[in-house]
């Protein structure tokens, strides 16, 4: 026998925590929606520096406060370390090369291939100067199809395209702040002090029910 349980409307409430002292600083209510939730840290961290003149030195979260946007708004704007792992898609799921085994090139604006190939985001020089970045703020680098005919590690690398091409967010500098600040001692003390706030986020969803807000 199923039991019905009647629909309700209610919202998500998302808490910005102290995790020295152990004291939640603020709560921000929202939409039950990744997104909405991971926006919501931006309103609690202004109006927290607004109101108490605090502002974190660190912001610990999982991987969904790791996109590039988030990320460019912690470096960027806030000042603040993102104890976070970063949001990375390059993966793929066969034995082909991800994006990371793309060596790339800051002041040639290039990447070059495990086969030695260059992937660059325009093929010619053109008279008025573009920025070739996508609505998705990132820059699309491609290989010439010449060299990927010929080479020999084409099935490892675009079996299935006659050439190569690689999206690099416009935010990708914040990205590599993120990635570095990963593999130190710091980052690992944050991930424990996490622990112990998720622990009683657990408290405060099974016993004292509060994972949602009713409206």
């Amino acid at each position: 026998m199923k039991c019905c349980v009647p629909a309700f409307f209610a919202y998500s409430t998302n808490y910005l925590i102290d995790t020295e002292h152990g004291v939640i600083m603020d709560v921000e209510s929202t939409p039950a929606h990744r997104t909405a939730e991971v926006e919501s840290t931006k309103t609690m961290i202004d109006r927290v520096e607004s109101q108490f003149e605090i502002k974190p030195e660190c912001l610990i979260g999982d991987t969904a406060y790791g996109t590039a946007p988030m990320l460019a708004w912690m470096v960027e704007e806030k000042d603040i370390e993102p104890h976070v792992p970063e949001w990375d898609k390059t993966g793929r799921k066969n034995d082909s090369f991800s994006s990371n085994d793309f060596q790339g090139n800051e002041e040639t604006e290039e990447y070059l291939c495990p086969a030695g190939n260059v992937l660059r985001s325009e093929g010619r020089a053109f008279k008025n100067e573009r920025s070739h970045v996508t609505k998705a703020n990132t820059m699309i680098f491609r290989s010439r199809q010449a060299d990927c005919v010929a080479c020999p590690m084409r099935t490892q690398c675009c079996p299935n395209t006659a050439f190569r091409k690689i999206a690099r967010s416009v935010h990708d500098a914040d990205r590599d702040v993120a990635r570095r600040i990963a593999v130190t001692p710091a980052y690992q003390r944050s991930r424990h002090e996490r622990k112990k706030v998720e622990r009683l986020f657990a408290h405060l969803k099974r016993i004292l029910k509060l994972d949602r807000l009713r409206h």
